[in-house]
């Protein structure tokens, strides 16, 4: 597949990659397509129109937020969290946008910023139409966009906006685990090392490198400020942060009294809760695909830094080029979004690239890499979506610390292993994409399926 691991992994503000990211950077697109054509100058005024189920978690995910620090050109990878709140309110205040950031128009977003749930675009749920005009009431610009899930974009006609072109042809252009296998053995490269080939036909080895390491100390922060942020989460439910209880309670044992053996699945836990805890406040993680379920690849990188022993610069690159390769294996079938697949396709794809890159830098062999993959995800078949009160939180910060420990639990399993078993990495692909088709629509994120309609909001 001609995509980067480093479109794979986005750095960006949470809680939802398809609901916060992704408008964002199409709201950024559509206005840099007014100042790259010139005209810029003459919008007298800007319509948005969020459609389907993005209407529908607007207010939950911050979409109207992102579209409208979008227009005035910003990214996710970029804001300031603090300031995108403080810009947010002065735009409702003072009734005014600034597109990329120079040219002000009058936006009063009871008129202008319209949330049509019950009216989805064809191609995809998440969809949203841009609509700029002069003074005269003419059109300037009528864009129609798509966030598919991981902060990917399209137009109207499907065409991907924001994934960088290869300068030259992959070396190793793998569509399946079957792919993967077999140009591995013949190469005599591991799946971190041919991904590393691959990756030079967009950047250097030394931008490649830099970029994985800049990835690596985003989650590691994300985790570091879950740990101490305490307080409670925005929106109705009013949760409270539990990692820095959690946090403080693991600090205070003593090696002496660590005596439970299992004491590291508290850590592994606090992790991941961390990450979550960051994302649904709003703050900036990686989406790892998505950042539903970006705890998981950070809580299981972070236990093999912290916790494995002979853990190295170099194996955090190979973990995350060897998740990476896996993160493309299922976006070859599916993307990782709840809004096609449920939670499967976050958690499970979450879940199996974590497996797989963690078995990697134990020592797996490329069999054995895809054998955790394999049980990472297929031991989450099936697991719909439906955050309670639509926010990023409950039961998705739990299910995050659960899919983690399941990761670390797969790459021991498997490396137990000779690497061969009887059901592929790619029929468990498969049957997850078939699984989603069926799924009721309601408990893909909708929020009107499952713990979201049997728990009342508080």
């Amino acid at each position: 597949m001609n995509v980067s691991t480093f479109d794979l992994f986005r750095i960006g503000i949470g809680p939802s990659s398809s609901h916060t990211v992704g408008p964002m950077i199409a709201a950024q697109h559509f206005a840099g397509g007014l100042q790259q054509s010139g005209v810029l100058a003459r919008v007298a005024a800007v319509e948005v129109r969020l459609h389907g189920a993005l209407a529908a978690g607007s207010k939950r995910h911050g979409s109207e937020k992102s579209v409208l620090l979008g227009l005035e050109g910003h990214l996710p990878h970029s804001i300031d969290p603090d300031y995108a709140t403080r810009r947010l309110a002065e735009i409702r205040s003072d009734n005014c946008l600034r597109l990329m950031g120079e040219h002000a128009v009058g936006f009063v977003a009871q008129r202008q910023l319209l949330l049509l749930p019950r009216e989805s675009l064809p191609m995809h749920g998440n969809g949203l139409r841009l609509i700029a005009t002069d003074a005269a009431g003419g059109t300037l610009l009528d864009a129609v966009y798509y966030s598919t899930g991981g902060g990917f974009i399209t137009d109207a006609a499907g065409h991907r906006l924001n994934m960088q072109q290869p300068a030259r042809p992959l070396r190793f252009p793998f569509k399946s685990s079957v792919d993967l296998l077999r140009m591995s053995g013949e190469s005599g490269l591991s799946i971190a090392a041919l991904m590393f080939e691959n990756e030079q036909a967009w950047r250097s080895p030394d931008e490649i490198r830099r970029g994985l390491l800049t990835i690596a100390e985003t989650m590691a922060a994300a985790i570091h400020r879950g740990c101490l942020s305490e307080g409670v989460l925005p929106g109705p439910l009013k949760m409270k942060r539990r990692a820095p209880e959690l946090y403080k309670a693991l600090q205070a044992q003593s090696a002496a009294n660590q005596v439970d053996p299992l004491t590291i699945i508290d850590w592994i836990n606090l992790y991941a809760m961390a990450v979550n805890e960051e994302n649904a406040a709003g703050a900036c993680i990686v989406a790892a695909p998505s950042h539903g379920a970006g705890g998981i690849l950070p809580a299981v990188l972070h236990y093999y830094t912290r916790f494995v022993a002979g853990a190295s610069q170099q194996g955090v690159m190979d973990f995350l080029l060897t998740a990476a390769a896996i993160g493309l294996l299922y976006k070859a079938d599916a993307s990782p979004r709840r809004a096609a697949l449920g939670c499967q396709g976050e958690v499970g794809v979450a879940c199996s690239m974590a497996a797989a890159a963690l078995a990697a830098v134990l020592g797996g062999s490329s069999e054995q890499i895809e054998n955790a993959a394999k049980i990472g995800m297929e031991h989450n078949l099936g697991m719909g979506c439906d955050p309670v009160g639509g926010q990023v939180q409950m039961p998705c910060m739990e299910r995050n610390a659960m899919g983690a420990i399941k990761a670390v639990n797969a790459a021991r399993m498997a490396l137990k292993g000779n690497g061969k078993h009887y059901v592929s990495l790619d029929k468990v692909i498969k049957t997850m994409c078939e699984i989603g088709a069926e799924m009721a629509a309601r408990n893909k994120q909708t929020s009107r399926g499952g713990l979201a309609v049997n728990v009342i909001e508080c």
